[in-house]
């Protein structure tokens, strides 16, 4: 079969022929039909992720049939699938265990022809959606959902503000709290993804690039009862003031450094809390599909390239130029 395969650091994105391999008990074979790209992929082409193993093959999320089943497999075979990348979540709801791993590093993932995953984390696809929809939602659709829903706590009528939306989980992030009635601001580099974000349904948005953007922001909304951040970075510690008081800030990511020196008072003093965030647990991921299929929530998709060409893909989300998801497709 033909995959991505990260072969070595000089060498980090590779079209090439590979095995095709074969479900043992518990286990099946998918027929990717489309996966997408995550920023985590891009991460692990550079160097900078933890545990990389040379080769594996990328790709966290994926969408297609079951060809083969394994023993104890179940009732999956010629089934159209959805992958749940976030395998070995353990017992504790509130985080996961130390064996807890994701579709794509250290196990092969999809951006292959076929995949070989265990028959748990299947899910029917959701019948609205083709395959590159499908195949869009399933690590940042989940990550966005955790943070927002479990983290959160999101009711009708927040007011949330979305750090840098553009990109999957950004997309998501907007998607979702528009879905479940809250009034949603955003922030971007660029006017063209703020405009993008309000035709998903987002109320305002600031350019983050400007000095005053938090000023901008406080004339705009008055105050957030959620704040949802993938970048950290310097201006962090301009959101605790952006927050209303009982305000939950929640963070997966650090693209933009670390968190820098905190004014604490207005920390304890509005009572904020902030959370970290990891992808999520089987329950969440059934959630989410269910809130997509109630809602008829339709992935947003930048473009969609052949598996040959998925170095372009790579290309583009290196320079952060996407709105949405980038596809594969087989």
């Amino acid at each position: 079969m033909k995959a991505i395969v990260l072969e070595s650091a000089e060498n980090p994105i590779v079209y090439k022929e590979v095995d095709k391999p074969t479900p043992g008990p518990g286990e099946v074979l998918v027929q990717v039909k489309a996966a997408a790209l995550n920023r985590r992929d891009y991460w692990i082409t550079v160097g900078k992720y933890a545990g990389i193993k040379y080769p594996t093959i990328f790709g966290a999320d994926g969408a297609g049939i079951v060809t083969e089943a394994g023993e104890g497999a179940g009732d999956w075979l010629n089934k159209e699938v959805l992958i749940n990348p976030s395998h070995n979540w353990g017992d504790h709801d509130d985080f996961q265990s130390k064996d807890f791993k994701i579709l794509g590093l250290p196990d092969d993932g999809t951006l292959a022809e076929y995949v070989l995953v265990k028959a748990e984390y299947l899910y029917p696809k959701p019948a609205h959606l083709n395959w590159e929809q499908a195949a869009a939602l399933p690590l940042a659709g989940l990550t966005a959902y955790r943070a927002l829903f479990t983290k959160a706590r999101l009711k009708k009528g927040d007011k949330v503000l979305i750090v840098g939306v553009g990109a999957g989980t950004g997309t998501f992030l907007l998607q979702w709290a528009v879905a479940a009635g809250a009034q949603v601001f955003v922030t971007s580099g660029t006017a063209e993804k703020i405009e993008q974000a309000k035709l998903l349904g987002a109320f305002a948005g600031v350019n983050y690039k400007e000095q005053d953007w938090a000023e901008q922001l406080t004339k705009l909304a008055g105050g957030f009862d959620i704040v949802v951040d993938s970048a950290l970075g310097p201006d962090f510690n301009k959101i605790p003031d952006l927050c209303n008081p009982g305000g939950r800030i929640v963070f997966f990511g650090g693209t933009a450094g670390n968190i820098p020196e905190l004014n604490g008072r207005p920390i304890f003093w509005k009572q904020l809390q902030i959370l970290g965030t990891t992808m999520g647990t089987q329950a969440e991921f059934k959630a989410m599909l269910e809130f997509v299929a109630t809602h008829q929530i339709v992935p947003v998709i930048d473009e969609v390239f052949p598996l040959a060409e998925a170095a372009k893909a790579f290309a583009k989300m290196e320079n952060s130029k996407q709105f949405g998801k980038l596809i594969v497709k087989m």
